[in-house]
């Protein structure tokens, strides 16, 4: 029911329902700015349709039932229609096509028409806006909008701006071809129109309908070229001078030949359920299509027997329009929850009071982060604009602040700490998402944490995959990773497809996982900006876990920017620069760090990992300085070790491991079938070296 006080008879509301449906048609055809989703109003004209047909005495001329369209604006010149572009009917329902392939067969049962003989063209229904061009001769010399159907506006300044209308009809020259067809926008050329809106600080459309349909009805026609719009032909209004196919589907590639673009999604049907698999195959490709559409139109194929079918009052008896389930509805913002994701992400979701659209009820929908509820300007409580497009996950689009009137609305606030865990969350400068940093312990974050904690390059227990962890946590067996070095063989043979082989053959992995070294464990805590390369100097700059933990990193971030201002001054003067404490670590690994280690759930689990045996050999023991200043490259296939082990080796010992060779690399290591690395250290005269001649210049290392 819509607001403006109570209604008390059909005829109120009938008055009521023609006063909106005129003010969105001119917002629509008129202004370019709906302010209502299709499903709304489609929902309210249906209203008004059943209203006059239980009460034939409140049908008018003037109601928007007996008409097609909105008036022509006063800035176009009007062009009269030869033939009326007529608006179809609308099928929401298998039903409803079942009883329009049955209305016409009874036409042509009473018009004494071979039944048999019926076919019908079905094609889509593109999203966009009806224009007609007027071919004289062969050449384009109008093009006029559809307007209230009879009579539109002369736009040919602007239709000759757009590409895909050919100005020359292609092998013919018709006296007079009036082609009937839709013009649109495709999605990427919406996106990057509203990308241009954006940088110019100005406002975006709402859809690319909106924006196909604004930019054709520019008073400047350089402003509708810059909209790359596009055209699909779909009927033919007046025609002389020429021999047109008789069938529809026959039309449509006559059109073609013509030049004029014409849609490949097309078929010829014989019945109902065939023009219903065809609707189902298009929805289900909906999606993937470069432009919108909201359905699919059934033709009967056979143009000769248009005019015995015959027509009501605003549609044709011999087509119809079979509608997509809407892609956006009104509904109520009822409250704004947090969920948190695997990898610590805060997103803020919308909840809904339950509404059908895109084919299902939605009662939830993405809200993305904080700034885009703040640019969307949504409060609890709003009437908002909700989206669906194929199997994409719902999402308010806009709210309609006009309709808040006096009730109070709350803002939303992002929360300080996490909803799951309730450690502290963190947002890094430049970044849009808030992010928990509890990722040893939050529950939301738990597998994620796992899995990376397992990974090869991290502490490399083999056999512990997605599946298994999933098992793991969801029987409560592992809550933080220090969980994994209780487990034992009994308890995991229990499981759903580990046998006792493979559960001893787990539990010997995750036991050879203690060993390891101090840059894989920090890799393993899975820290935000903390990979490889970054936990590579940690644990050179760092002894010890304990080391790292007592960092103050405020005062570490301060120190770093004072020497790094001083050695601006120093080179100036041509002086050495002082060395920078963790050079290469930027302002966000530290902050990263402060978040992570400062909060006592993770300090908690990194102690429950020593407590559990983790260890790595003593950094004097594992690294001497030979290799101290010496770039090494690895290639090809070495007969003991890993690439990965070599490089580690390498960097144990105080070398550095670069992936290319350059005139700066000290020695490259090759293996078997080494390739163009070696051929690149040939030509620039590098020293090539074996496994063996690493092995003793790390074991000379650790005597030295």
């Amino acid at each position: 029911m819509l607001s403006g006080g109570t209604v008390t008879s059909p005829r109120q509301r009938v008055d009521q329902l023609r006063t909106q449906i005129a003010r969105y048609d001119h917002e629509y055809y008129v202004l370019d700015a709906p302010s209502v989703p299709d499903a709304e109003y489609d929902r309210l004209f249906r209203e008004l349709q059943a209203l006059e047909q239980a009460h034939p005495e409140l049908i008018t001329s003037g109601s928007p039932t007996q008409r097609v369209g909105g008036a022509a604006a006063g800035a176009f010149a009007a062009v009269r229609h030869a033939v009326p572009m007529l608006s179809l009917n609308n099928a929401f329902d298998d039903d409803e096509v079942i009883a329009f392939d049955r209305r016409v067969r009874e036409r042509l049962h009473e018009q004494h028409l071979p039944q048999e003989e019926l076919r019908y063209s079905a094609e889509l229904k593109y999203d966009g806006l009806a224009i007609s061009l007027r071919y004289e001769a062969g050449l384009l010399v109008q093009g006029a909008t559809r307007g209230d159907g009879t009579t539109g506006e002369d736009v040919t300044a602007n239709v000759r701006t757009v590409r895909a209308i050919p100005l020359r009809l292609i092998g013919c020259a018709p006296r007079v071809l009036e082609v009937r067809g839709e013009v649109l926008m495709f999605r990427r050329d919406f996106e990057r129109l509203n990308e241009r809106q954006r940088n110019a600080g100005e406002r975006e459309f709402v859809n690319p309908r909106n924006a196909a349909a604004g930019g054709l009805r520019q008073l400047d026609p350089s402003i509708t070229a810059g909209r790359a719009l596009r055209f699909f032909a779909y009927g033919v209004g007046e025609a002389a001078g020429v021999d047109l196919p008789d069938t529809h589907s026959g039309l449509l590639d006559w059109l073609a030949a013509a030049g004029l673009p014409v849609g490949a999604q097309r078929t010829v049907a014989r019945d109902a359920q065939a023009l219903l698999d065809f609707y189902r195959r298009m929805m289900a490709q909906r999606a993937q299509l470069p432009y919108d559409i909201d359905g699919v139109v059934y033709k009967v194929d056979r143009l000769d027997w248009h005019d015995a079918l015959g027509f009501v009052a605003r549609a044709p008896r011999f087509a119809l329009a079979h509608k997509f389930p809407a892609e956006e509805a009104l509904t109520e913002l009822l409250d704004i929850e947090v969920q948190v994701g695997r990898t610590g992400k805060l997103t803020p979701v919308a909840r809904l009071r339950p509404v059908f659209v895109g084919g299902v009820t939605v009662t939830n929908a993405t809200l993305h982060n904080e700034d885009e509820i703040r640019r969307k300007d949504l409060l609890i409580g709003d009437t908002v604009v909700v989206r669906r497009a194929g199997d994409v996950i719902p999402e308010v689009v806009r709210a309609l602040p006009e309709r808040r009137g006096d009730q109070v609305r709350r803002a939303f606030a992002m929360p300080r700490t996490c909803p799951v865990c309730g450690s502290a969350v963190l947002r890094e400068e430049g970044e849009v998402d808030w992010r928990c940093v509890g990722g040893l312990y939050c529950p939301a974050q738990r597998k994620q944490a796992l899995l990376h904690f397992a990974q090869r390059r991290a502490m490399d227990i083999d056999g512990l995959g997605e599946k298994l962890v999933d098992q793991l946590v969801e029987a409560g067996l592992v809550r933080t990773p220090a969980d994994l070095y209780r487990l034992d063989a009994a308890t995991l043979a229990g499981l759903e497809r580990m046998g006792e082989k493979s559960a001893a053959n787990l539990v010997e992995a995750i036991g050879r996982s203690r060993k390891t070294t101090f840059a894989r464990f920090l890799f393993a805590l899975g820290i935000r900006h903390v990979g490889e390369e970054v936990a590579r100097v940690l644990a050179q700059r760092y002894p010890d876990m304990d080391a790292l933990m007592a960092e103050d990193w405020a005062a570490l971030a301060e120190a770093k920017n004072a020497i790094q201002k001083e050695n601006v001054r120093r080179r100036a003067r041509g002086e050495d620069p002082e060395p920078v404490p963790l050079e290469g670590i930027g302002p966000e690994i530290v902050a990263a760090l402060q978040g992570f280690l400062g909060e006592e759930h993770n300090r908690a689990a990194i102690r429950a990992l020593l407590e559990a045996g983790i260890a790595w050999p003593k950094r004097a023991q594992a690294r001497g300085t030979a290799l101290a200043g010496r770039t090494f490259v690895v290639t090809g296939t070495l007969p003991t070790l890993s690439r990965e082990e070599a490089q580690a080796l390498i960097r144990d010992h105080g070398g550095s491991v670069s992936s290319s060779v350059s005139r700066k690399t000290d020695f490259v290591v090759a293996g078997e079938a080494a390739g163009s690395k070696l051929d690149r250290a040939h030509e620039l005269g590098v020293a090539v070296i074996d496994e063996a001649a690493l092995l003793d210049m790390c074991k000379r290392s650790i005597r030295s």
